[in-house]
């Protein structure tokens, strides 16, 4: 039957939030099993269109709940709170290889959601619509303050709470992309972390020199949390994704001017030369730059660079010399990097040293590289540029 002259009820709620939190979308004055899609569609900044839709059909009372009812299609099937957010995927025709990230975190992710007749698919500027809303996802909570950092070389951006604290302090440090990175950092803010965000692959030095940044560029950005009067010196973490591990396991067992109150990593590995400097990580890894495949979509799989975990101690962070608290996050499904091997070793290597009390690991099945916020976008696989690598795809979910 068609609901044109019905007027159909689209609520949204919070309709403005941060990313994390959840939200209800409901739908009122349909007709008992009246089919109904409901789509999202969200343009990145980047000017690229991203889209999720599910199909329903409405209950006895003429209601459509997405916080309790199954989708029977669509991009994803059965009850999902969140699945117009998560499940967001760049629109047909679009180039291959988008990832979605957040730019400019002082401004909201707005995504349209609206209401459709029947099961669609596609064409759904051309599908009769019945009802919509926009709702805006925000990374920073009001009064969080965003504060550049550029002291001591340093290429980075501190996100301070709202209140005058004092905060526990994060040291945010993302992977080979490169370049400085905000959203995550923005988020932990919102929820009362004091939080800089470091670019340490891309700074103006590294660009004169072409060389990397080394220990002390770190310890100058912790002395900055260290000694900021908002934050406490003496709660002060790091939080390592990707290449980003690599540098915080580092940083944790080997430098002497950080005492961490713990320490996250993500999606990375323990494998590096420990003698000399950080670059040798690269160094490493290009000399076994044979071990590189690729699947059936002809995307790089790049895990196998580290593999076997090496046996000699001078090819691996001294694990068992760790003294702060350790959080590993591990997809079991990564093809970037061998982190839940080198989960393994790691928990190995502190059991033998005594001093295994200190780790925790939470592994997910299926799960792939880019373990990210709750309700970001998903990614199968992205394009990858770097100052030193051609452009290639890695599977990072």
């Amino acid at each position: 039957m068609d609901m044109k002259q019905h007027c159909v009820k689209l609520s949204v709620q919070p309709s403005r939030g941060l990313v994390d939190e959840k939200f209800t979308v409901l739908v009122q004055n349909l007709l008992p099993g009246f089919q109904l899609t409901i789509h999202a569609l969200h343009q990145c900044e980047d000017g690229h269109s991203w889209e999720a839709f599910a199909h329903y059909n409405a209950d006895a009372t003429g209601t459509v709940n997405v916080s309790q009812d199954p989708s029977l299609g669509g991009t994803y099937s059965g009850v999902e709170p969140m699945g117009l957010l998560w499940n967001l995927r760049p629109v047909p025709g679009s180039k291959t290889g988008l990832r979605w990230r957040k730019m400019n975190v002082q401004t909201p992710m707005g995504v349209t959601i609206s209401v459709y007749q029947g099961h669609q698919t596609e064409g759904f500027l051309d599908q009769v619509l019945l009802a919509s809303v926009v709702v805006e996802r925000w990374y920073m909570a009001p009064g969080v303050r965003r504060v550049p950092i550029t002291e001591g070389g340093l290429i980075a951006t501190l996100f301070l709470p709202s209140g005058p604290g004092p905060f526990p302090g994060l040291l945010d440090l993302w992977g080979w992309g490169g370049k400085l990175v905000e959203y995550r950092a923005a988020l932990l803010a919102s929820h009362g972390i004091a939080s800089m965000a470091l670019d340490y692959l891309t700074p103006q030095m590294t660009k004169e020199t072409g060389r990397m940044v080394d220990i002390d560029y770190f310890e100058t950005a912790y002395r900055v949390l260290e000694q900021h009067p908002q934050i406490l010196g003496s709660r002060i973490a790091m939080l390592g994704l990707s290449f980003g591990v690599g540098v915080t396991l580092r940083m944790a067992v080997y430098s002497k001017g950080l005492k961490l109150s713990c320490a996250v990593c993500i999606s990375g590995s323990h494998v590096q030369p420990i003698d000399g400097p950080l670059e040798q990580m690269l160094t490493y890894l290009n000399k076994n730059a044979y071990k590189m495949r690729s699947d059936e979509n002809n995307q790089v799989i790049w895990r196998d660079l580290m593999l076997p975990i090496p046996t000699d101690p001078s090819l691996k962070v001294e694990m068992g010399r760790l003294q702060c608290p350790l959080l590993l996050v591990v997809g079991e499904d990564d093809q970037n990097w061998p982190s839940s091997e080198s989960a393994m070793d790691m928990r190995e290597m502190m059991e033998r040293a005594g001093n295994s009390h200190l780790l925790t690991v939470l592994s997910y099945k299926n799960a792939g590289h880019l373990i990210e916020p709750p309700f970001t976008p998903f990614t199968r696989a992205s394009t990858t540029k770097t100052d030193t690598n051609p452009p290639t795809k890695g599977r990072i979910r």
